[in-house]
């Protein structure tokens, strides 16, 4: 039951962290060689991968959607998607695709005379799966370099511990003071019925010997 429990636990947590870290912005520094356009098949489950901005996308099995090509200064590819988020989940309020795209565009440019920018994006990059993280912002860069300090996260995880700290503070108070009491009465009513019943027993038991000839 212990095991149990623990495989539980580290499962739930587990996906807790891994929406989080999907869900959370991130940031890249690289250099953008290019952007495009691409019709995209929405039609099975891979589709949470991809933004809902309105109800009638929704009901697409298709739809076009912009690209953005760039490397980091290890020329390792990335690869983001450009797509509103409108009102829905995750709250980025994204409604300016078509500016960002020209921004990315404008900021195409070549391995011998680099410009270097910072995309703020959420999400994953997978190629089984065909998933893409969705660019939110385009930034300059002073350099490949740079450091990008995640205040956003760091303020936002720190403010999720504080709370969830304090409602285990909240919840054992609660069960050291309603709870615990509780089921300590119930323990002891029981162990209290365990021995009466055991005391009956003991006394019929003696009353059986009475007709087998034994004493008391």
């Amino acid at each position: 039951m212990v095991y149990v429990k623990w495989i539980f636990r580290i499962l739930f947590w587990g996906a807790f962290a891994a929406w989080l870290h999907y869900t959370l912005p991130q940031r890249d520094i690289v250099r953008i060689v290019g952007t495009y356009e691409e019709r995209q098949e929405l039609g099975d489950w891979t589709r949470i991968f991809w933004s809902k901005p309105d109800t009638q996308s929704e009901g697409l099995i298709n739809r076009d959607v912009q690209f953005i090509q760039g490397f980091n200064s290890k020329d390792k590819a990335w690869v983001y998607r450009n797509e509103d988020t409108g009102w829905s989940w995750p709250p980025y309020f994204k409604f300016d695709t078509a500016n960002l795209y020209t921004e990315a565009n404008d900021a195409i440019s070549t391995k011998d005379a680099p410009e270097w920018v910072v995309i703020t994006h959420y999400g994953w990059r997978n190629e089984f799966l065909s998933a893409f993280p969705n660019a939110v912002a385009i930034k300059p860069a002073t350099g490949p370099d740079m450091r990008v300090i995640p205040w956003f996260n760091i303020i936002f995880l720190t403010l999720l511990a504080a709370i969830f700290w304090a409602i285990y503070v909240r919840w054992r108070r609660f069960r050291e003071a309603r709870i615990d009491p509780v089921l300590e009465d119930v323990g002891y009513s029981w162990d209290a019925a365990s021995d009466n019943v055991a005391e009956r027993r003991g006394r019929f038991r003696a009353w059986l010997d009475t007709f087998k000839g034994k004493s008391r």
